[in-house]
């Protein structure tokens, strides 16, 4: 399924919008509007039946209004109708400039400016809405399987009142799942693409399905202390995402308040652990919502080696810096971190005794300025002895550096990456994701 033709449509509601609206400004107002728009279908499954299932076809519009040294915002529904649409369009400015009188100067505001245009459309081949459901719950018959796909189109698009005009239009699908057991242990896995493959998902099914059966092994008291520990793709997300939460930011360490502190100051991570911002893969758009463009790859992190943070124009502007397109949230939006040599045959070897993590959750920084990062094990977690899987293990807290495990202890990097994609759908369905290997750590630190 393609719900792409519905693109155009949007683009020309979007566009009469749009032209109407800067032919109303006055001099000194400059207005930046924001579309994001998604037709997409949603199937939730609980227990490998439909529990329910629809189509979501939405779109938005921000306004963003700047005058004297001061911004403002509103938001509204872009129906498709032109007149109605115009009619609230021009409601909503009207309201913006009765706001902004209001508001004290912002000594940082940075105006628009019309660095050139980009129209990017990426057509996907997804499932027809017809075979979704058959061809998903083929693969997991008489297994507890709960979770939701949803695919589609997702549209993105900043057009400022300077001429600047960006365009992006992704297909795209993602499977957010858990297989569980009759003991109420689940697996967890995610699979997305903006290709439908069978066999890549068989293959994914079926290695899940193999977890499944290890959950029903007895249980081993992992104790406090230090073990070897395999932190397969999604765990390694996990960690990775805290990156965006004041570390990476470039505001953060200027504030004193970064993980990234001592890198700043000349201390390395590993050799071994790379770190971009990747945009090539094209899935979700390098312009940020100031309509700023990030450039095609940004390394960040090289051989361990701080070489780069997400700058934002404000914060190039309070700093005197120069922006290199990041969010105002200064956070990872395209990441990927380089593959290793690690084989997926080799993992269980390589631990030879400690622990396999699939997934962890609960994450959040012990003490920031130390690296240090606190979580839980979740889902699929196992005890290796002798290079084989023996047990299943209970939920512990972790509290470990990221100086030690993408540090001084990463052993080793798998030589595959998964992509691991944003799953969220509160307000709408989430682009991107990130890219990344799975990790072996030496003395990964537990605490409970």
């Amino acid at each position: 399924m393609s719900s792409l033709s519905t693109n155009k449509n949007w683009e020309k509601s979007f566009n009469e919008v749009t032209e109407k609206l800067f032919n109303e400004l006055k001099a000194e107002e400059y207005l930046i509007v924001q579309f994001k728009a998604e037709h997409s279908h949603f199937v939730r499954f609980n227990n490998g039946k439909v529990r329910q299932t629809g189509i979501v076809i939405d779109a938005q519009v921000c306004l963003k209004l700047i005058a004297n040294n001061r911004i403002v915002y509103a938001n509204f529904p872009l129906t498709g109708n032109e007149k109605n649409d115009l009619e609230i369009a021009l409601e909503n400015l009207a309201y913006l400039r009765t706001e902004i009188i209001i508001l004290p100067p912002d000594p940082f505001i940075v105006l628009p400016e019309n660095k050139g245009s980009s129209h990017e459309v990426y057509h996907g081949n997804l499932l027809s809405s017809d075979s979704v459901i058959e061809t998903i719950l083929a693969p997991v018959q008489g297994l507890d399987f709960t979770g939701y796909y949803t695919g589609g189109s997702i549209i993105s698009a900043n057009y400022n009142s300077l001429g600047q005009k960006h365009w992006f239009a992704t297909d795209s699908f993602f499977i957010d799942y858990s297989l569980i057991n009759a003991n109420h242990k689940a697996i967890k896995g995610t699979f997305s693409s903006r290709h439908w493959d069978l066999d890549k998902y068989q293959h994914q099914i079926n290695y899940h399905k193999q977890e499944l059966q290890q959950l029903n092994l007895p249980i081993h008291e992992v104790k406090p202390g230090s073990y070897r520990t395999y932190l397969a793709p999604a765990a390694m997300a996990d960690l990775l995402g805290m990156f965006s939460w004041g570390a990476i930011s470039e505001s953060s360490l200027r504030q004193g308040g970064s993980a990234f502190a001592k890198l700043r100051q000349g201390e390395s991570l590993s050799p071994l652990f790379n770190l971009k911002e990747n945009f090539h893969s094209g899935n979700t758009p390098r312009f940020n919502d100031f309509g700023e463009m990030s450039p095609d790859e940004l390394p960040l992190i090289v051989e361990g080696k701080l070489v780069n943070t997400l700058i934002s124009s404000r914060t190039a502007l309070e700093y005197n810096l120069k922006s290199n397109g990041a969010s105002s949230f200064e956070g990872l939006r395209s990441p990927e971190v380089a593959s290793g040599s690690l084989s997926e045959e080799e993992i269980l070897k390589a631990i030879d005794r400690g622990l396999y993590l699939s997934n962890l959750h609960y994450l959040n920084w012990s003490d920031r300025t130390l690296g240090k990062i606190t979580g839980m094990t979740r889902y699929g977690c196992f005890w290796v002895e002798n290079g084989q899987i023996v047990a299943t293990i209970k939920d512990l807290r972790f509290d470990d550096s990221l100086y030690s495990f993408f540090g001084e202890n990463l052993l080793a990097l798998t030589d595959f990456q998964e992509f691991i994609p944003e799953i969220s759908t509160y307000e709408s369905r989430s682009l991107g994701g990130c890219l990344l290997p799975g990790g072996l750590v030496d003395n990964f630190t537990f605490t409970l």
